[in-house]
C-alpha cells in the first residue's frame, strides 16, 4: 500500500513538472520578441558591423571631449614652433602655424559629424514626410509629386548649393540646411516604394475601418513600418553628406576659417603634401575611418532588418 502511495505521488509530481515546464514556454512563446529585438540580435552577430559601431562612438566620443582632453586650443599658435612632424608633445605634428593638429582633427571632427547628422536630419524629415504623402494618397497627388522629384534629380544640385553659400553667405546652419535640402530625393522614393506595399496591409484597412483619420494612420501605423530602410539609408547617407561637406570646405565655400572640418583640412593638407605629408595623412585617415565605419554599419543593419534580402 505504501509503495503505490509512492508511486502516486511520484507520478503526480512529474505530471505536475511537466504540466508547469510547458506552461512556461507557451508563455514564451506567447510573450516573443519584437522586430528590433531579432535585428539587435542578428546584427550582435555581425562583428564587422559591432567594431563599425564601437569605432564610431569612440570618435563621436573623443571629438564631444576634446575640449577637456586636449592641453591645446583649436585656435592656439605658435609661429616660432611652426610645422613639426608628430612627436611625443604633439601626437599628430603641428601645421605651419605652430598649432596641435590633433586637436584640430578632433575640432574638426565635430563639425563635419555635426553636418553629417543634422544635415542627414533634415533629409530624412522631408524625404520620409515627401514619401509617405505620395505612396499613401497615391493617383493625381503621387504622379505630381513624384515628376517634381524627377524634375530636381535633373538639377546640377552642386551648383545649387554653390549659388546659396555666395547669396546668403558662408553660415554654418546654411550649410546643413542647404546640403540636407537636396539629400531627400532618393528617400522620398525609398518610402513611397514601401508606402505603396503598406497600403494594402490589412492593419492599414482595419484602422480605416474603426474611422482613424489619414494622418493618425500615417503617424501610429505607415511611418513606423517604414522605419528600418530609413535608418539603413540614414547610415549611407551620413558619408554622402560628410563627403559633400568635404569637397565644398575644399572648394573654400565650406566651413570658414578659424573653424576647422575634416575637408579644410584635408585642402590645407594637399596643398603643403610634398613639405609636411601628416598633415594631410591624419585628416584623411580620419575622414576615411569613419566613412568606412558608416558603410560597415549601414550594410548590417540592411541585412539585421531585413534577413531575406541578405540572403538572397
Amino acid at each position: 500500500m505504501d509503495e503505490s502511495a509512492l508511486a502516486t505521488t511520484s507520478l503526480r509530481e512529474t505530471l505536475v513538472s511537466r504540466a508547469t515546464n510547458e506552461s512556461s514556454q507557451v508563455k514564451q512563446f506567447e510573450k516573443g520578441t519584437s522586430l528590433w529585438a531579432d535585428a539587435w540580435i542578428r546584427l550582435k552577430k555581425n562583428k564587422m558591423a559591432i567594431a563599425s559601431l564601437y569605432v564610431l562612438l569612440a570618435l563621436i566620443t573623443l571629438c564631444v571631449l576634446t575640449p577637456w582632453i586636449s592641453p591645446y586650443g583649436y585656435e592656439e599658435q605658435n609661429l616660432n614652433l611652426g610645422a613639426i612632424p608628430p612627436s611625443i608633445a604633439h601626437w599628430f605634428g603641428t601645421d605651419v602655424f605652430g598649432r596641435d593638429l590633433l586637436t584640430r582633427v578632433l575640432y574638426g571632427g565635430r563639425v563635419s559629424l555635426t553636418v553629417g547628422f543634422i544635415a542627414t536630419s533634415v533629409a530624412l524629415f522631408i524625404g520620409v514626410l515627401w514619401g509617405t504623402i505620395s505612396g499613401y494618397l497615391g493617383g493625381r497627388i503621387d504622379i505630381v509629386m513624384m515628376r517634381i522629384v524627377d524634375i530636381l534629380y535633373a538639377l546640377p544640385f552642386i551648383i545649387f548649393i554653390i549659388l546659396l553659400m555666395v547669396v546668403f553667405g558662408r553660415s554654418m546652419l546654411l550649410l546643413f540646411m542647404a546640403i540636407g535640402a537636396v539629400e531627400w530625393l532618393t528617400m522620398a522614393r525609398i518610402v513611397r516604394g514601401q508606402v505603396l506595399g503598406i497600403r494594402r496591409q490589412e492593419y492599414i484597412e482595419a484602422a480605416l475601418s474603426m474611422g482613424l483619420s489619414t494622418p493618425t494612420i500615417l503617424r501610429r501605423h505607415v511611418i513606423p513600418n517604414t522605419l528600418g530602410p530609413v535608418i539603413v539609408y540614414a547610415t549611407l547617407t551620413i558619408p554622402q553628406v560628410m563627403l559633400l561637406e568635404a569637397f565644398l570646405s575644399f572648394l573654400g565655400l565650406g566651413i570658414q576659417p578659424p573653424q576647422s572640418s575634416w575637408g579644410l583640412l584635408i585642402s590645407y593638407g594637399a596643398e603643403t603634401m610634398e613639405d609636411y605629408p601628416w598633415m594631410l595623412i591624419f585628416p584623411g585617415l580620419a575622414l576615411s575611418i569613419t566613412l568606412f565605419s558608416l558603410n560597415f554599419l549601414g550594410d548590417g543593419l540592411r541585412d539585421a532588418l531585413d534577413p531575406k534580402a541578405s540572403k538572397d
